[in-house]
């Protein structure tokens, strides 16, 4: 079945993680995505294992769904094939800095012109309202400047990155959201726009939605930072055989948690009977659950904790989580057989629909693989296309993808 997006065609001019993550999901809800891809193609084609060099395991995992043409924007005709391309696209999405968009002739003034309903989204390291405008940015950069690595300072230590891109991904469901907002507006208004969406504003958005805490009041009432989540005793527990994670959060968890271990006396005590209090206490009360639940075996504790109702799990390792036998039977994983690199594991959406649930989408692209193809559905005739070809701008495969 067509997905919600169904019909909506996407012009995609971003790479690496946080763009491709993007619009990987919006071509997952049914749109079509046209990935233009330098004649190098995208940096994560060479991340990961892969069975040919230039189908690393990340980019398999970032761009399914797409089609690529491999283009030379340096070249004049380039850019007029992009030109063309945006006037038959709903939406125009790239992460190229600024001032390099404005010097390739791909401004957001520019192309409106070209198409006034376009929506046009620039994924952007910091706003273009203050003075970090225009400069370059990754996710471990955003993570420091962010105030997630100097989190980890607060509770237990030097100062660290998260060990997963997950600047980048907060960004990208922010592109998502802010792409289909301003597509449901068109549908309303028939007006396009340009979106902006800046990486380090998305996590400072996410990072201080918790944790400007005293501080969100003015005279502040206390100091910034969430004490329950910050506390160094926040972490896997250790049972008598392995790990588990629990969550003993609201006031009937911990009253049934207290009766559980045949302490109710603490269910009284005034420093834990309310989440307030709990919050001021949390140290001590974390540090105190750590020793009780290495009386016991993670099996032990997850039955017992779940017939109470609290929320409680083993900790997962990569390889295990991939075993999971709730994702194995909710549908979560897929396998797919991928024209050039043979049989992959492939992962849904992690959302349902109920009417509007799209098709699987077309295993990730090899380099410039469909770049006639797109060019001819265009327009172009078949003399323009062999002369792109030949001067460099298109760059197309020596041969069809075939398993290697």
């Amino acid at each position: 079945m067509p997905g919600a997006l169904d019909g909506i065609r996407i012009l995609d001019l971003t790479s690496v993680l946080m763009g491709p993550s993007a619009t990987q999901m919006l071509a997952e809800m049914g749109a079509e995505v046209i990935k233009i891809e330098a004649q190098g193609g995208d940096t994560t084609r060479g991340i990961g294992p892969g069975r040919t060099p230039s189908m690393g395991s990340n980019f398999l995992n970032m761009n399914r769904g797409k089609r690529s043409v491999a283009l030379d924007l340096k070249r004049a005709s380039g850019i007029r094939v992009v030109e063309r391309m945006v006037a038959w696209c709903d939406v125009f999405i790239h992460n190229i800095r600024p001032q390099a968009a404005a010097r390739l002739g791909l401004s957001d003034a520019h192309l409106r012109l070209l198409k006034p309903s376009l929506i046009y989204c620039a994924l952007t390291g910091y706003g273009s309202g203050g003075p970090y405008a225009g400069q370059a940015a990754y996710d471990d950069l955003i993570q420091g400047q962010g105030g997630i690595a100097g989190l980890f300072q607060r509770g237990e230590g030097p100062p660290r990155y998260v060990p997963t891109p997950v600047a980048d991904r907060v960004a990208g469901l922010n592109a998502v959201v802010a792409v289909t907002s301003s597509l449901l507006y068109r549908e309303r208004t028939g007006q396009g726009q340009y979106v902006e969406v800046p990486m380090f504003e998305s996590v400072a958005h996410m990072v201080l939605s918790d944790h400007t805490y005293g501080r969100t009041h003015q005279p502040p009432l206390g100091p910034a930072g969430y004490d329950r989540v910050l506390s160094a005793a926040r972490r896997p527990y250790a049972t008598s055989d392995g790990w588990l994670c629990v969550l003993i959060y609201q006031d009937r968890h911990w009253q049934r948690f207290f009766a559980l271990v045949d302490r109710p006396d603490m269910a009284a005590d005034p420093r834990f009977a309310t989440m307030r209090s709990r919050n001021a206490h949390i140290d001590e009360l974390y540090a105190w659950v750590a020793q009780v639940l290495q009386t016991r075996n993670t099996q032990e504790w997850i039955d017992c904790l779940r017939q109470q109702d609290i929320p409680a799990g083993p900790l997962h390792t990569l390889e295990s989580l991939l075993e999971d036998a709730h994702l194995h039977q909710s549908g979560f994983f897929t396998e797919i057989d991928h024209p050039s690199e043979g049989r992959l594991r492939s992962m849904r959406l992690p959302m349902t629909w109920s009417v509007s649930t799209p098709d699987a989408p077309r295993p990730a692209p090899n380099l410039g693989e469909h770049g006639p193809e797109v060019l001819r559905e265009l327009g172009f005739e078949e003399s323009e296309i062999t002369a792109l070809v030949a001067e460099g701008t298109l760059r197309v495969p020596t041969a069809s993808p075939g398993r290697s």
